[in-house]
């Protein structure tokens, strides 16, 4: 009782500090949901306002890499190392957070006590959950981001934090790399790629735009945040990535100006209440003048529903189409049967100095952009040889202009007969082919290409030129049989520690629920007359989404897997009617 009444308190303190700066809640409320989720935003009977603003929250609340470095605390001592580009705005903001945390008397105070303490993601695991997640690319990731944020904390932040404090007054409190971490954590679920008016960024320039741009919630400032995003998947990011390439969240310039508007990431207090669902039925928005919100530079949240929300339903936002990856990654959660899913799979650039003719196979790569890893969508599989439902018009012809383009040349091989069914993205493909490419093809690589260019080198070919050459001397079949050897070792590798996708259904199936009692008897069975019960004890979140996850990486494995070797013996029986 007396923990329900401090966290009611905690959230009446909150609401008067959101009402005190000027936060207005026109159409919802925010509230506690559940252990699981937190606190949310809900409609309110004043919900079917006729414009639809929900929430209007003035930006001069956000807490962004601009506010830091005007800090009276954090800003003197933040400016010089951003100058000189020791830190970056991602820094700033954790910093930022780590000291308002620790600070008695912040002004954030009534914020910083609504957030949560622990996160769901991998960075919070015990070492027991983490080992649920061996063998998949989160495994790996989240070691290295550990390391790599342990060795920011006591090469830059320790210190520095103390030393904040210690010029605030306060010389007792001990900063701990836990706290670091928390900011870290409620950077990556909370924080919005904000689109701000030019003027509001930089305020001594006179320009006053309409500036009203909608944007899902995301840390891709990819998520990419992908994950996602440092996650997921694999391209490669900036300032988010994780180093060995195991993860990646959509990235991009925290600040980027374009035009009217400068990009900037920033947590805004009470829109980043807003939980995720696939159907979103809200979304948020930048008021530059107040023309819509008459707040002028202001973010609100709008209805996306046509009919106006039942009372007490909570208002969900987007945070875009993720992967279970890159959602576990970054949020802390996963979603069962994910339409989003995907996997992602890479050929190690250091085993490439292991390959025959490495330095020629090398520089075959350079000239095509090559790319090492490439991402594959649950929804390819609606347009391959075994699709799960009836594969989309519009999509196949997509797919098939997309490929057709990349076989030419002498025309003396023939365009592959599967080739509208091949799900595996043709920038992958021209990599696996150069790789695997034999000693006779890669002379016939040479050869094509000299007839092109001269045996002088008038001139380099052209990226299309060089892939095409390729294709012609090598085909399909050693690159297929190159696939199907990656996804083997990925499903060995997936396997090796948790079994086969089925023992993960059966631990679903067979563990109590999450949500159900933690020690209790749950199930009951006759047995010689007598009634048995079964004991189970309560499964872990953590435990339960690192197991969904996995389940979902072996599934998409398992099909894509099964689509590589089908189309290899395709390719092989081509080769050898064309032969004959």
């Amino acid at each position: 009782m007396a923990n329900q009444e401090e966290a009611t308190a905690r959230l009446e303190r909150f609401l008067q500090w959101l009402q005190v700066n000027g936060a207005e809640l026109r159409g919802c409320n925010i509230k506690y949901c559940d252990s699981d989720k937190g606190c949310g935003v809900y409609s309110t009977t004043d919900a079917s306002a006729s414009d639809g603003v929900l929430l209007v929250v003035p930006l001069n609340l956000a807490i962004t890499p601009m506010r830091v470095l005007q800090d009276p605390l954090l800003g003197s001592e933040c400016r010089e190392m951003f100058t000189e580009g020791e830190v970056d705005d991602r820094f700033l903001m954790n910093l930022f957070l780590t000291v308002e945390r620790l600070l008695k008397n912040s002004s954030w105070k009534p914020y910083l006590d609504m957030l949560p303490t622990t996160f769901g993601n991998p960075l919070w695991f015990t070492d027991d959950e983490l080992l649920e997640l061996r063998g998949t690319t989160l495994f790996r990731a989240t070691e290295l981001q550990k390391k790599s944020l342990l060795s920011l904390y006591n090469g830059k932040v320790k210190d520095l934090v103390k030393k904040l404090l210690i010029l605030d007054g306060d010389s007792e409190s001990e900063v701990s790399f836990e706290d670091f971490l928390w900011a870290n954590s409620v950077f990556w679920t909370r924080a919005l790629n904000i689109p701000l008016p030019h003027s509001f960024v930089f305020p001594q320039i006179n320009e006053v735009q309409d500036n009203s741009l909608s944007m899902e919630k995301s840390s891709e400032a990819s998520t990419d945040h992908g994950c996602s995003k440092e996650m997921i998947n694999g391209k490669d990011v900036q300032k988010s990535e994780v180093k060995g390439n195991d993860i990646e969240v959509n990235g991009a310039d925290l600040m980027s100006e374009q035009k009217d508007t400068v990009w900037v990431e920033g947590l805004v207090p009470g829109i980043d209440f807003c939980n995720h669902d696939l159907k979103a039925s809200a979304t948020w928005e930048v008021d530059g003048t107040g023309s819509v919100t008459g707040v002028p530079f202001s973010m609100y949240l709008l209805s996306a529903v046509q009919s106006s929300f039942p009372i007490e339903k909570e208002i969900c936002i987007s945070y875009g189409n993720k992967g279970n990856e890159e959602l576990l990654y970054l949020y802390g959660f996963v979603i069962d049967n994910n339409p989003d899913d995907y996997l992602m799979v890479h050929y190690p650039v250091e085993a490439i100095e292991s390959l025959p003719f490495s330095d020629s196979k090398s520089q075959l790569l350079e000239a095509q952009k090559a790319e090492m890893r490439c991402l594959l969508h649950k929804s390819l599989l609606d347009h391959g040889f075994f699709p799960a439902g009836s594969p989309k018009a519009k999509g196949k012809d997509a797919c098939k202009a997309v490929k057709t383009c990349n076989y030419s040349w002498s025309g003396q091989r023939k365009t592959p007969s599967y080739v509208d069914k091949l799900v595996f993205p043709e920038d992958f493909l021209t990599t696996l082919r150069t790789i695997a490419m034999l000693e006779d093809e890669l002379f016939k690589v040479s050869s094509l290409l000299e007839e092109l260019v001269g045996t002088e080198g008038e001139r380099q070919p052209s990226e299309a030129e060089v892939r095409a050459a390729v294709w012609e001397a090598c085909g399909d079949s050693g690159a297929l049989q190159l696939l199907v050897d990656l996804l083997h070792v990925k499903m060995t590798n997936l396997e090796e520690y948790s079994g086969t996708e089925d023992c993960d259904t059966e631990l679903l199936d067979r563990e109590a629920h999450i949500t159900g009692c933690p020690k209790e008897f749950i199930r009951g069975d006759t047995v010689n007359g007598s009634r048995e019960w079964c004991s189970c004890k309560k499964m872990s979140r953590n435990k339960w989404s690192s197991i969904v996850y996995r389940r979902g990486q072996k599934q998409l494995t398992r099909l894509f897997l099964k689509e590589a070797e089908h189309a290899l013996q395709l390719s092989l029986s081509e080769v050898s009617a064309n032969q004959s």
